[in-house]
């Protein structure tokens, strides 16, 4: 699915899926790097998100890929 991960206003990550109209905030990741990594949403989502340059510019659309619940 597409998602546009950018800068939240407190300094974390944000994604926004235009699909669902959801906007949610990356509460955890499995590790230090944002890019390759799976992310944890506040909403209860899982994604993971590709492998890309660490410089990349934020906001970035992407195809991430929602793992099972």
């Amino acid at each position: 699915m597409k998602v546009t991960i950018g800068k939240g206003k407190s300094g974390g990550y944000s994604v926004y899926v235009a699909k669902k109209d959801l906007e949610a905030t990356i509460v955890e990741r499995d590790r230090e790097a944002l890019w390759g990594a799976v992310v944890l949403l506040d909403n209860g989502w899982r994604l993971e998100l590709p492998i890309m340059p660490a410089e990349t510019s934020l906001p970035v659309t992407v195809e991430a890929r929602k793992l099972g619940d």
